[in-house]
């Protein structure tokens, strides 16, 4: 038989025409077919590599186990996975075919009120009904900015005789979101207002961060400080408070703008004067499909089109005079038992090619009249993170190396005041998950998955479903918590500190990357949480991680939710029923959290 790669059910119907070309007969083929389905199973759409930790028993079900090629199949498959403890025990479900619909009656009866009066028009009456399904510009939706497509389908039928004469009439709206279901404006509001009243008594960190973190303050003038007069640059016509600096709203800046905002107004830049791109949309993405590309990821390639945003708000609002966009080589991290504390490689030379893509044809700076800064910053060592903003900044504003000194303090002093708020808020929150013997989730994520156009509304679908959410960035750090956390495992000698990954990860490099295990190890512990993963496609860090995540998840008896691949392509069907599936588990968990069985 002819061997199929496993994967993508597209490309293996591209393999069926090749194989065909080349002779293979139908019965062969077929034969290929059923020998790659296990692997597709576990291995391309699981995840599962190594098939033997799930257990020594399993089941079969669903109408392929009919074929018994295929059946033969999965059991050589799941055989070859056993070597020295003996053959697993592999069963077919006695109604495989109808196994899928007796869960579904099952939750039914579950779901079952008997006060609540069933809408099912009987049996008999099904074959009366007529419908008809539009799906064009006319039942596009209105109800905000995205414009999502909507299916109608309108139901019509006929009434019995008890009923009375006539017949009934239904129209069914199939759409991406609640708001999408309304089937007027009034009706839309109504949706917006209870979905207001849902996210206001559900917090949701990542995006109070994603919000409050580009709020800039005026600091206290270096140059007052030192009684200085303020410095009057070469050209006298102008002084740092008539510069204008823009800053584009990505990559680990979603962690750090208060670092940058406090520095620039520190040394006389006005809080007004700082300016930063919109937020991430899709709209404004394929503005800036044209430029040379960007391909490690969708979050790096999306800077482009930031930039972009920051030139064109030069234009046609207050005109520029640089645009900062740095290159982030370090990161501070407060983890033990790391190997390093290094940014992501490809986010900290994506400013480079950044500015390549805007110069390479045409000076797009230039015209613009907007100098373009992208210097590399160690923001780990403040030393050396000193010099290098010195290097960058001294000629521009004006200042000495005091100035520089005083900037870069008041600097770290603002980041650390924007951190121990959101911690703040996320103790407060976790404090009520206790008392109230709720489930909220940890959001396992790089900093720009606070953006709400690059975790793709994921968050704040959850969120509407009453689930709050903590950012992996801001969990935490109270000795009297992590105490009762880690306390036992630093006890038994088994890590040095609640903040050590050593037993778990050992070599990394990455300070997001540990970032995301000790969360995981956080989210594991607490009885209250559970972590979800979110993942870009082409995240290489990511790549190797997921399965260390998922192993300590999984050995505290939660379940493990995760979204990879994410790009800028946004299926929203297939993301909500994930979410919808996800939901229906986090419902059982809170059922055994509320018994004390977790």
């Amino acid at each position: 038989m002819p061997i199929f790669s496993y994967g993508c059910a597209v490309f293996l119907q591209s393999d069926i025409v090749n194989f065909q070309r080349q002779g293979w007969r139908p019965d062969e083929i077929l034969a290929g077919l059923a020998a790659v389905l296990p692997k597709n199973v576990f291995l391309y759409v699981a995840g599962v590599s190594n098939v033997a930790r799930l257990g020594r028993s399993f089941l079969l079900q669903g109408g392929t186990q009919r074929n018994l090629a295929v059946v033969k199949a999965e059991v050589d498959f799941l055989r070859s996975h056993f070597f020295a403890e003996g053959d697993p025990e592999v069963r077919v479900h006695p109604n495989c075919g109808e196994a899928g619909a007796i869960g579904a009656a099952l939750q039914a009866i579950q779901q079952y009120e008997p006060s609540r009066p069933t809408a099912f028009i009987g049996l008999d009456r099904l074959d009366d009904i007529r419908y008809t399904i539009t799906r064009n510009e006319s039942t596009r939706c209105t109800f905000c900015t995205n414009r999502c497509s909507r299916t109608f389908i309108d139901v019509e039928a006929s009434t019995s005789a008890s009923d009375g004469a006539g017949a009934h009439q239904q129209r069914i709206i199939v759409a991406s979101c609640e708001r999408g279901q309304a089937m007027d404006a009034a009706a839309a509001r109504e949706v917006n207002a209870s979905l207001a009243t849902i996210r206001n008594a559900t917090p949701c960190v990542p995006s109070l961060a994603g919000r409050e973190i580009w709020a800039v303050s005026q600091q206290p003038s270096a140059f007052a400080s030192i009684r200085r007069m303020p410095w009057i640059r070469r050209d006298p016509s102008s002084r740092n408070g008539a510069l204008r600096i823009g800053i584009p709203k990505v990559l680990n800046i979603y962690s750090y703008a208060p670092l940058f905002t406090a520095y620039l107004t520190s040394l006389g830049i006005p809080a007004d004067h700082i300016t930063f791109s919109d937020t991430t949309t899709l709209a404004q993405f394929r503005d800036a499909i044209g430029f040379a590309a960007v391909d490690p990821c969708f979050p790096s390639k999306v800077c482009i089109a930031h930039v972009l945003n920051l030139l064109n708000k030069s234009r046609t609002k207050h005109a520029l005079d640089y645009v900062f966009f740095p290159m982030i080589d370090s990161v501070p991290s407060s983890l033990h038992g790391c190997a390093g504390c290094n940014a992501c490689p490809a986010g900290a030379a994506t400013p480079e090619a950044v500015k390549a893509a805007f110069s390479t044809s045409r000076d797009w700076f230039a015209q613009a009249r907007v100098r373009y800064l992208n210097p590399v910053l160690d923001l780990s060592n403040r030393s050396l993170f000193a010099l290098q903003m010195f290097e960058c900044w001294h000629d521009i504003l004006g200042m000495n190396w005091k100035e520089n000194a005083f900037a870069v303090d008041a600097a770290f002093h603002a980041q650390q005041k924007f951190e121990d708020r959101m911690r703040r808020a996320s103790r407060e929150l976790l404090d009520d998950l206790e008392r109230k013997n709720r489930v909220g989730l940890v959001l396992l994520g790089r900093p720009y998955h606070h953006d709400p156009g690059l975790n793709q509304g994921i968050l704040d679908a959850f969120q509407d479903l009453g689930y709050p959410v903590l950012s992996q960035s801001y969990l935490p750090l109270d000795s009297e918590l992590l105490e009762r956390l880690f306390g036992d495992e630093v006890a038994q000698g088994i890590t040095e500190s609640p903040l050590d990954i050593s037993d778990v990860w050992k070599n990394s490099t990455s300070a997001n990357t540990n970032q995301k295990i000790w969360a995981a190890k956080f989210a594991a512990r607490h009885p209250n949480l559970i972590p979800v993963e979110l993942s870009n496609f082409k995240c290489g860090h990511d790549a190797f991680v997921s399965g260390v995540i998922e192993q300590i998840v999984e050995s505290s008896g939660k379940p493990y939710f995760c979204f990879r691949d994410l790009d800028e392509n946004k299926p929203l069907a297939s993301m909500r029923i994930r979410i919808e599936t996800m939901h229906h588990f986090l419902a059982q968990y809170t059922s055994r959290l509320s018994l004390g069985s977790t």
